[in-house]
């Protein structure tokens, strides 16, 4: 594509986006239109925020290449995300957390639980996890947008890196939460168009409708590579075998992972508090369920076909022809796709991208100036700017945690996150909208045991991680504690979440101590 015409979209794009989060900055004046953006979003902007803030690059570039290797098992994603993410995320828990945010004159999600249970301990551990746990998701949403301007721009990764964290630390430093819900929204209109366009071209490229394709993609299991047949990998159209080693990695870490995380994230738990009624909400179901159902149906769909392309032109299967996972949807896009599309999807990637760091980046940064120094100051402070200094510190650090991660991470990252934050926080949060026997004791031993239990899985238990970090082979002499099937593959939330559980319930119950909260 004509680089001229290719930089004078991103221009247009950028400059879009800088007057979205000047309108924002302009009409953030209160330390609650900052963090929550004044309450009163309308409710197709917060449904493609929210949409928009949960899929990410991560979902696109890393759970993109990851259909391109597990196959249309990752649909079932799709629909646990439209299910649980957003059904369940926004009537079962939704509804109350914005009624009850709204009573307790809550602007953050640990701020939540601190006010719901009476509790300043409760909300700086919960800021102290969101601070130390999301750089890392962070970092593999960074890398999911550097990659892919590295491969269509073919410029060094590293300045790549460092021009797209710049664009966002702009615009989130400045507008506050209202600054970023409304660039969520322009993006999300971007990524939901896009997506149409990259399905029916993907079947116009490799000149198949859909269920020749499905019948094509059937017919090549016997291109699975050896090693993964051995896995338990049965073909591109089908699960793996259940029980296998294969099936557990894609059902319990990728699907079951972030499928339930999702419930759990402290970026989007604060969406529900920035409409004002439950009728906003309501609304915003539809089109919440649209966009993920568009948007992660598409892209695992075409990345478990970009197979076909990729055995048509180069004879070999995608994971053959790039070795990493992470690159395999950037290089079909350039390799596929009409030349102005790229342009376009690069700008749907950086939407993504944008939109969950700049979330994500709020979050993090409200966790250190409202949840952590706020709270335990002696002195009233000015949380704004304490919460945009938190904001730039964790720009530097995820920034920096990018340059260490590995080639195809980016989905397993993602998948770490939400299991962290589902151990950690989501019997809590239940909890705090639906059992008032809860006391603060229970909640905070739980968030604590959840929390320790999934750095103690992922670090002697769970076979990917802790062979990386090798702590357990220096300490144990081993990879992992438990050696026997299945559990180096299963994921740690399949162990951490149920402990959380246990531990909420039990010292509930034992605990005589007065009730920790009364709102109802």
């Amino acid at each position: 594509m004509n680089s001229f015409i290719l930089g004078l979209i991103v221009i247009v794009y950028l400059l879009a986006i800088t007057y979205l989060g000047f309108r924002g900055y302009k009409q953030t004046k209160t330390a609650n239109d900052y963090l929550l953006a004044g309450g009163n979003i309308h409710p197709f902007v917060m449904a493609l925020s929210y949409g928009a803030t949960f899929i990410s690059s991560s979902a696109i570039i890393g759970f993109g290449g990851m259909a391109a290797n597990f196959g249309m098992g990752l649909i079932w994603l799709t629909f646990l995300n439209m299910f649980i993410g957003v059904v369940i995320a926004f009537i079962f828990f939704g509804r109350k957390t914005r009624q009850i945010g709204h009573k307790l004159n809550a602007h953050t999600f640990p701020e939540f639980l601190g006010k719901r249970f009476n509790s300043k301990a409760i909300q700086i551990f919960a800021g102290a996890v969101i601070f130390l746990a999301m750089p890392l998701y962070a970092a593999v949403v960074l890398k999911g947008g550097a990659v892919f301007i590295e491969e269509i721009f073919e410029i060094d990764y590293n300045i790549a890196l460092f021009i797209f964290t710049l664009i966002i630390a702009a615009y989130v430093i400045a507008g506050g939460l209202k600054g970023v819900m409304y660039t969520d929204a322009l993006q999300g209109v971007i990524m939901f168009v896009s997506m149409f366009f990259l399905l029916i071209w993907t079947y116009k490229v490799i000149g198949m409708g859909f269920n020749e394709a499905n019948r094509t993609l059937t017919d090549m299991v016997h291109l699975v590579p050896e090693k993964l047949q051995a896995m338990g990998h049965r073909g591109w159209t089908s699960m793996p075998a259940t029980g296998s080693s294969w099936w557990y990695i894609l059902v319990t870490s990728l699907i079951m992972g972030v499928g339930i995380g999702v419930l759990a994230q402290p970026q989007l738990v604060v969406r529900f508090m920035t409409v004002k009624s439950d009728r906003e909400l309501n609304r915003a179901v539809l089109v919440g369920c649209l966009f993920i159902m568009v948007t992660t149906g598409i892209i695992y769909t075409v990345g478990a076909t970009s197979n076909i392309f990729y055995m048509q032109t180069e004879g070999k299967i995608a994971t053959a022809v790039i070795g990493d996972l992470d690159k395999i949807i950037p290089n079909y896009i350039k390799s596929a796709m009409p030349g102005f599309f790229s342009a376009i999807f690069m700008l749907t990637v950086l939407s993504a991208s944008m939109s969950t760091l700049s979330s994500q980046f709020h979050a993090m940064g409200t966790s250190i100036g409202r949840d952590i120094v706020s709270t335990t100051s002696k002195k009233v402070l000015n949380t704004t700017i304490i919460t945009r200094v938190g904001i730039v510190v964790s720009i530097i650090v995820s920034y920096i945690i990018c340059y260490t991660l590995s080639m195809g991470v980016i989905a397993r990252g993602t998948a770490i996150f939400f299991g962290i934050c589902a151990a950690t926080f989501l019997p809590s949060y239940f909890c705090a909208l639906y059992w008032k026997r809860t006391t603060r004791k229970a909640v905070l031993w739980s968030m604590v045991s959840g929390f320790a239990a999934s750095l103690f899985a992922l670090l002697f238990m769970h076979k990917s991680e802790a062979a990386a970090l090798g702590i357990s082979k220096a300490i144990f002499g081993k990879t992992v504690i438990i050696e026997q099937f299945p559990w180096p593959v299963i994921d740690p939330m399949v162990v951490s979440l149920p402990i959380s559980v246990i531990v909420i319930i039990a010292v509930s119950l034992i605990d005589k101590s007065e009730n920790a909260h009364k709102t109802g």
